[in-house]
Formats: C-alpha cells, sequence, structure tokens
C-alpha cells in the first residue's frame, strides 16, 4: 500500500491546499460577488447555498486552510477579529461564567466588562501566568469558557495553554484561544487541548494592512459551534467576498512572514536588552523573559514578531522615542509586513494595566539592523 504523503504547515499554506478556478483552472480562484443562488424547480440549491450571508464561496478556501493549519473541524470567517470573538461569548446562556487573563486585547476586554454584562455573562479577570489564581476564580457549575490571550498583548506573558485546557476540562467548560500572535505557524492551541482557537485575521493571516477580518476554528463541530454558525448568519458578521479573496491572497506568504518578523523581533530584543535607555525588554524569546520555558515548549520556529520595550525615563521619555522613530510608523495595529510602533497607554486610557512606559513594537520583514539602527538614533539623548 502506497504510504499516504503529509506536508508541512508551510508547503499546505503557500499552495493555499491546491483549489483552482474550477472552470478555467487558474490556480487561484476567483471572486463571487453575487449575493445569492439560484434554487431549483423543487426549491432545492443545487450548489448547497443559499445566500451569501451563510456562506460565499470566497470563504471555502481561506477557511479550509485555516482548519487545516489549526488542525481542527471546521472554521468560520468574520469580518473583524472583535465580531468572531463576541459570536463566541453572545453563543453563551445568560448567567454562564466567563473567566479571561487581566491582560489582553483591550477593546475585548472592555467589552466583556462592561457590554458583557449586559448579556448576563459574568467575568472574572485573573492574572497573566498564574494557574492557580485561574483555578481559585473558577464557579462549579457556573464557568462554562475560559478565555485566554497568549502571548499577551502588550506584556507578552506567555500562558500554558495546556495548563490552562486541564482547568477547563476539570470544570466542563471550553477553553478558547487567541492565537492571532503567535498564529498556527507558531502554535497550534488545538493540539495542546483547547475547544475554539480565534484570530483577528486584519493581523497575521492577511498581512498587509489591507483587509478588516476574524476567524474562528473549533476542535470539534457540536451544538456550540451551530450556535456560533446561527449568530454569524442571523447578525451577518461576515466578510466581503473581495476582502475574503484578499485574506487567502495573504494567508499563502503567512509562513515566510511570520518567520522572518520573528527573526527580526529576536534580534531587535537581544540588541536592545542591555541599551542604557531601555528600562526592559519584553520578548519571550530571550531566554530571561519569565515564561521562556513556556514558550519554548509549545511554540516551534520562533517567538513571534511582537515585542514591547520599557523606555527608562517613564512616559514623557517614551513618547519621545516614539516620535523620534522614522521607519516605525506611529500606528495602531500589527502583524503587517511593515513595523509599527504605538505607545499603549495612551491608546487603551483609563483603566489600562498597561506601563505608562511601555512602547510596542509590531515588527515587519524589513532588515533587522536598519530597524535596530532606527531604534538605537531614537534613543539617543
Amino acid at each position: 500500500m502506497k504510504k499516504e504523503r503529509t506536508v508541512r504547515p508551510e508547503t499546505l499554506v503557500a499552495q493555499g491546499l491546491g483549489h483552482m478556478d474550477s472552470e478555467f483552472k487558474g490556480i487561484i480562484p476567483g471572486i463571487f460577488p453575487s449575493t445569492t443562488f439560484e434554487r431549483d424547480v423543487d426549491g432545492g440549491y443545487p450548489s448547497g447555498r443559499v445566500y451569501t450571508r451563510d456562506q460565499n464561496p470566497n470563504y471555502d478556501q481561506p477557511e479550509a486552510v485555516l482548519t487545516a493549519l489549526e488542525k481542527g473541524a471546521d472554521s468560520f470567517l468574520f469580518s473583524s477579529g472583535m465580531s468572531a470573538a463576541v459570536t463566541v461569548f453572545q453563543a453563551l446562556r445568560p448567567g454562564d461564567h466567563v473567566i479571561a487573563p487581566k491582560v489582553m486585547y483591550w477593546s475585548l476586554r472592555n467589552w466583556l466588562a462592561t457590554y458583557a454584562t449586559e448579556w448576563g455573562i459574568e467575568t472574572s479577570f485573573v492574572d497573566n501566568g498564574d494557574l492557580d489564581a485561574l483555578k481559585a476564580a473558577v464557579r462549579p457549575g457556573q464557568t462554562r469558557l475560559l478565555w485566554l490571550e497568549t502571548p499577551a498583548n502588550p506584556t507578552w506573558v506567555v500562558d500554558d495553554i495546556a495548563g490552562w485546557a486541564e482547568v477547563a476540562r476539570s470544570c466542563g467548560a471550553r477553553l478558547a484561544v487567541d492565537n492571532t500572535v503567535a498564529t498556527p505557524i507558531l502554535t497550534r492551541p488545538l493540539e495542546l487541548g483547547a475547544d475554539i482557537v480565534m484570530h483577528s485575521a486584519t493581523k497575521y493571516l492577511n498581512g498587509h494592512s489591507d483587509v478588516l477580518a476574524g476567524a474562528l476554528v473549533t476542535r470539534q463541530a457540536d451544538e456550540f459551534w451551530d450556535r456560533i454558525r446561527t449568530i454569524r448568519a442571523a447578525g451577518g458578521a461576515v466578510m466581503g467576498p473581495f476582502e475574503a479573496w484578499l485574506l487567502m491572497r495573504g494567508m499563502r506568504t503567512l509562513s515566510i512572514r511570520v518567520r522572518q518578523a520573528s527573526t527580526n523581533a529576536l534580534k531587535i530584543a537581544e540588541a536592545l536588552k542591555t541599551h542604557a535607555g531601555i528600562a526592559e525588554v519584553l520578548y519571550p524569546g530571550l531566554p530571561e523573559h519569565k515564561n521562556h520555558a513556556v514558550a519554548a515548549s509549545q511554540m516551534t520556529g520562533g517567538f513571534g514578531g511582537m515585542l514591547s520595550i520599557r523606555v527608562a525615563g517613564g512616559e514623557a521619555r517614551a513618547m519621545n522615542v516614539a516620535g523620534r522613530l522614522t521607519l516605525f510608523k506611529r500606528a495602531t495595529s500589527l502583524g503587517g509586513v511593515e513595523s509599527l510602533v504605538e505607545h499603549r497607554a495612551s491608546i487603551e486610557g483609563a483603566g489600562t494595566p498597561c506601563p505608562t512606559d511601555l512602547l510596542r513594537l509590531s515588527v515587519g520583514i524589513e532588515d533587522a539592523s536598519d530597524l535596530i539602527a532606527d531604534l538605537e538614533q531614537a534613543l539617543e539623548e
């Protein structure tokens, strides 16, 4: 019997699972803008599609590629990372309890602390990297979802996914992991025990800062997943066909972009960790990072393209350094081919857990020596 051949994630994503235009055999499928699909005379749908709010042909390839990359059972695209994340919480029942880390994507943290309560959902926030605090926050019979973001934005604390999964199983809850920063190239949470993976696909999956998108991948297509499907369709939180096509365009280079950004980020972290103008470099790829061992155990091939620096001299000095950078552009977002810098505390505003001397760096695929030189000149007194 001929042995079945498997391919690595780099090949899988570059080939886009081999999808082609079904009519002309173009290696890139076309764009399908139709919002509706013809029925048979008996009322059936021979194409298997009813309306683009439920499923558009341009969703098929990126959803299939994501499912394969994360080694899941099914995937859904959404109009944004926030819409994908919020849909998971909306699929819960009133009275359900959620646990999430204190440091996480600020917009989602703010939504959980304010609007989620209007859905009858209560959230407990626990210290990142503290499994004991997680266990203590569990409410038997009420805790239904554990939400984890790792590495955590913008301090880049790395949590033990398998440890969180064990806690989730012990209390009958699901574990959802925001894998936006690590991407399936570096970390596959479903293999570590997670039930759902979320991506702000605007970031690394697309990688070109020109598409707003989100995605969910599930380990098991169960009743909860059906609720997510229904909420997505009913709420219309779906992408347009052109945006889905652009997302797939970007995903084809995911592996080389992520690995180059990871290489650059490590070089920058190593160059700045002893710099007199830097109080601390926050990057899990550094051996001295408090979660380096955990990161090394669940991240393969790199530690991601995100790091933060705490500037000696406080907030005013940090703002001054950001203003002096020329290659790093001052902008919100991350995961693009270009390098960005942001003073997160001023963006997040009141209540932020982010230190005021912290600058978040999204490292792109430029030459690392140029990026280091830009940072060094900005740090000059």
